[in-house]
């Protein structure tokens, strides 16, 4: 069969859904030389070298939020194929199906978190994907969820049949491991000013987060035992972010929560590697990669009991109810007193990282392309 992948959000999204597509298309390369593909590029350059031979790239000039006015906003019954070329089935990876003329859709759907938590995300962003991401799944052949949480989801919030659902999860890559290279990390140490001891969270600075619980839940913990280390937060700003930074002066821990922005993904390993404990007290996610990445690099995590991440961190984390900021100050306290559960969640947490990996999820990619074209 011949697949055409809308390729864009690797090109555009550093993290996320750009990082999950990356790896899933790199791993599904190496996985099948049999089908044909064609991956699209609506706007964004791209390498058209760097790609098996039953892989073309297809540069279309019109960018990316061109087309979603033209297909979501005003309309425009212009099928994808005059673009992408003629196939057999057209691969959204970014919650939205474009109309079709012949080719089967599928489209994945990350989270539904614009129903399932709507507050968290800006009134315009939220109108388009609740009209646009249920018309998508409606029109699809097929669906991938990263999660059977998401899956679950789709079933009760869309009623999906559950078997025009597929899981294909996120993985873990090899570069995320222990690193023993001390120039290297004293490097990455320099380059983002990191102190010698701190906490770690990274994801973009928005509601979903929940960073404004988890300032809290230091300032507490600073307050109880005298905590030397720093919190650090690394991630782009997204919206509706301006609490985090006032839940900072209201704890008046603002000499030592760090924010450092983006950082780099060849430099993820090392950040992961400088610090002591990883907290991702996040309110819903899809799936949830950071976590996994941590464990892969030795480091002990405390995350949320919520949504998708007991499925994700299974019991390698040590997890506690988002919202309680006192069990969250209390968890991370564990992870970075108690030092036998510490070892615990070292051991299991590169146990768990291992059950992820991006050759496992392009496999089950394929399977979910052969479906959606029985």
């Amino acid at each position: 069969m011949h697949v055409a992948i809308d390729y864009t959000p690797a090109l555009r999204q550093s993290a996320g859904i750009g990082r999950y597509t990356r790896g899933l298309v790199a791993a599904l390369a190496e996985l099948d030389c049999s089908n044909a593909y064609t991956l699209l590029s609506y706007g964004a350059a791209m390498d058209t070298h760097a790609w098996p031979a039953n892989f073309a790239v297809r540069h279309i000039r019109l960018s990316e939020p061109s087309m979603s006015r033209l297909w979501h906003r005003l309309k425009v019954p212009l099928p994808a194929e005059w673009l992408a070329g003629r196939c057999d089935l057209y691969h959204s990876p970014d919650f939205t199906l474009p109309p079709l003329a012949r080719a089967r859709g599928l489209v994945t759907v990350h989270d539904l978190s614009f129903l399932t938590m709507p507050e968290c995300a800006p009134p315009t962003l939220r109108e388009y994907l609740q009209r646009v991401v249920p018309a998508s799944v409606a029109r699809a052949h097929h669906v991938l969820a990263d999660s059977s949480n998401t899956r679950d989801d789709l079933v009760a919030l869309l009623k999906v049949s559950p078997e025009k659902i597929s899981v294909v999860p996120g993985g873990v890559e090899d570069r995320f491991r222990p690193i023993e290279d001390v120039d290297a990390l004293e490097a990455v140490r320099s380059r983002y000013g990191l102190p010698s001891e701190f906490l770690l969270s990274v994801g973009t600075l928005e509601p979903r987060k929940n960073y404004p619980a988890l300032i809290s839940a230091y300032a507490d913990l600073r307050r109880r035992t005298g905590l030397p280390h720093r919190l650090v937060i690394a991630g782009r700003e997204g919206w509706m972010y301006e609490p985090i930074y006032e839940r900072v002066e209201q704890e008046d821990v603002g000499a030592d929560v760090q924010f450092v922005g983006y950082v780099a993904d060849e430099d993820l390993p090392a950040l992961y590697n400088l610090a002591d404990l990883f907290v991702y007290p996040s309110l819903y996610e899809g799936f949830g990669l950071p976590p996994l990445e941590a464990m892969a690099c030795g480091i002990p995590v405390v995350c949320s009991n919520t949504s998708s991440l007991p499925e994700t961190v299974g019991d390698a984390a040590i997890t506690v109810a988002p919202t309680d900021v006192n069990s969250l100050s209390q968890a991370m306290e564990v992870g970075l007193f108690d030092f036998g559960r510490r070892a615990q969640a070292i051991e299991r947490g590169r146990a768990q990282a291992d059950k992820f990996g991006w050759a496992a999820a392009a496999e089950k990619l394929a399977a979910a392309y052969t479906l959606a074209m029985g």
